[in-house]
């Protein structure tokens, strides 16, 4: 028992960040990940608030994974409760910047902290998050890479939030680029037996000549961390 409860608050700390770490680079006003992209657009389109349009947004996401025959676990469950107020937090706290060095600088603080909170809250081994399940779903049931489904969703989601009004910059363009080093740093630093788990699953694909399987690892700690290698972080 006491485990799980430290497991869990470990998740909630890891969840608190990675909302905070959201408002940070929403606040720096250089461009966002395609999911917060999505969440801004429908915020302009509704005037609600991109926390709840992120929670609601979660919700509707876990609902696709009824078809795909998925089972969230309590940090899924979680996620989609939890991420959605820090995200509001870390907005009531952090003001709008309008000065390039201080969006340069704030950004580059909410993408550190982001990939740093994605290894604290993987590390509790508690869920995928609803967004990563979607992805490891589509996965399962029709056999694509990972990476096709997660460019597929992404893609659509990113250009449907840019349409409504959401933000895309050449933050967008650094989150793709950078999330997944980052990911790469924080995760055998912050959940090594997580990261050793899906490397080593890497290296038996890649042995046994599943060039699909081992590439799918490599751009995703499936089911885990997510598909952050793919330009996304794990959500």
């Amino acid at each position: 028992m006491l485990g799980f409860s430290l497991r869990f608050l470990r998740l909630l700390a890891g969840l608190t960040l990675y909302g905070f770490a959201d408002a940070l680079m929403i606040r720096a006003g250089i461009g966002v990940d395609p999911w917060t992209v999505f969440a801004q657009g429908w915020s302009h389109v509704t005037g609600w608030g991109i926390g709840l349009l992120t929670n609601v947004i979660g919700l509707l996401v876990l609902l696709l994974w009824i078809p795909l025959r998925q089972r969230p676990g309590v940090g899924t469950l979680v996620n989609v409760l939890w991420v959605g107020p820090a995200i509001e937090l870390g907005l009531w706290l952090v003001p709008e910047q309008t000065s390039l060095p201080m969006q340069v600088l704030v950004f580059a603080a909410g993408l550190i902290l982001l990939a740093v909170a994605s290894g604290i809250y993987i590390g509790a081994r508690m869920g995928p998050g609803p967004r990563d399940g979607l992805m490891t779903g589509i996965h399962s049931r029709t056999g694509w890479p990972i990476w096709v489904g997660r460019t597929g969703v992404e893609g659509s989601v990113l250009l449907i939030g840019w349409l409504l009004g959401g933000n895309v910059g050449v933050g967008t363009v650094v989150f793709a680029a950078l999330i997944g080093p980052l990911c790469s740093v924080t995760l055998p630093l912050l959940a090594p037996s997580v990261a050793a788990a899906r490397t080593g699953r890497g290296r038996a694909g890649a042995d046994a000549g599943g060039a699909g399987a081992a590439g799918d690892v490599g751009s995703a700690v499936a089911g885990a961390a997510g598909p952050a290698a793919a330009g996304s972080a794990p959500r």
